[in-house]
């Protein structure tokens, strides 16, 4: 650009403001690149983030590779088909994820959250080893496990290891340290009076249950006393089995129990084993001694210390009673 004769001349001017404005961006930017080496603002970063041997990087990992943002948000970013989980390690703890990640099609209920607390790196956390302790760690738990226990998810049961389950819950437990500066918000609400925030089916009145139902209740007591198969029922559910095991042959995250007894169960080995009584009281008692062919060590928890003898005795009367359910 030139100055026409006669007209004042601003193009130096205009020139060397551009100049300083350029040089106070690259400095401004130069000074921003070498912040962003600078180490953590105490914040928190994940291969400093460890849940049992499990790494947070590791569990990201998992994360990634199964898509888990297709459904949910994490710090706002993803989809909105699913809650975000950026705080679900907070509120709901590494006992309640532990028991819903395997079994992802059906909520934990308390008896399946507790059968975590055999485990070395659940204690570790907060050394908590009763379910009291443990709601007081994490409260959301005892909300989910009364409103939604024992009912189906619209989520689907992924094929996780044992191992890629911690390092998943590592990563959520590094989400939750982050500090995200209040996100998600925390939605403001008068009570909670919309239906879908009504008590599920693990939450009734104690009045209700003290008056109309406790006859019915006595009465399905004695006969899950005096008939296994009815009690084995019973603890399949309580402990969340079928969330695991279908009552058919179908193979969800572990083999169907529909025909499964006096069966030939091909194992990781490359052996087979007859499904007998004794082979089925192993197999709740400690899963890992015999892997079935397909699967992997560590998917399921052991029950030897939280199953009585009856108990174990109990569920295989049940198994056995789903003998032609294997078609």
């Amino acid at each position: 650009m030139s100055c026409g004769e006669g007209k004042p001349c601003r193009e130096v001017r205009h020139r060397r403001i551009a100049l300083v404005v350029l040089a106070l961006m690259a400095g401004i930017f130069l000074a921003l690149s070498i912040f962003s080496f600078l180490p953590s603002r105490n914040q928190v970063t994940p291969d400093t983030v460890r849940f049992g041997s499990n790494e947070a990087v590791a569990g990201k990992r998992v994360f990634q590779a199964y898509n888990c943002m297709g459904c949910h948000t994490m710090v706002g970013n993803g989809a909105y088909f699913g809650p975000d989980l950026t705080n679900i390690y907070e509120h709901a703890g590494p006992a309640w994820l532990a028991a819903f990640l395997p079994s992802a099609g059906t909520w934990p209920t308390s008896a399946a959250v507790r059968i975590q607390f055999s485990s070395p790196d659940q204690v570790g956390e907060k050394g908590t080893q009763s379910l009291d302790a443990y709601y007081a760690a994490y409260p959301g738990a005892k909300d989910r496990m009364q409103r939604r226990g024992g009912g189906h998810t619209i989520m689907p049961n992924l094929p996780l290891s044992g191992e890629e389950v911690g390092q998943l819950i590592a990563y959520l437990k590094y989400t939750a340290s982050m500090n995200t500066e209040g996100w998600p918000p925390k939605p403001k609400v008068d009570g909670m009076t919309f239906p879908q925030a009504s008590p599920g089916m693990n939450v009734i009145s104690v009045a209700t249950a003290a008056t109309a139902a406790a006859p019915t209740a006595a009465a399905a007591s004695e006969t899950a006393v005096t008939n296994p198969v009815v009690r084995g029922a019973q603890l399949a559910k309580e402990f969340a089995c079928n969330s695991c095991h279908a009552i058919d042959a179908t193979k969800l995250v572990g083999p169907g129990w529909g025909g499964l007894y006096d069966s030939q169960v091909s194992l990781a080995d490359g052996t087979t084993v007859h499904a007998d009584d004794a082979y089925l009281t192993e197999s709740i008692r400690n899963p890992n001694a015999q892997i079935v062919s397909g699967y992997v060590e560590g998917t399921m928890p052991a029950y030897e210390a939280v199953l009585s003898d009856d108990d174990v005795n109990a569920i295989v009367a049940y198994i056995r009673s789903l003998k032609g359910n294997g078609q």
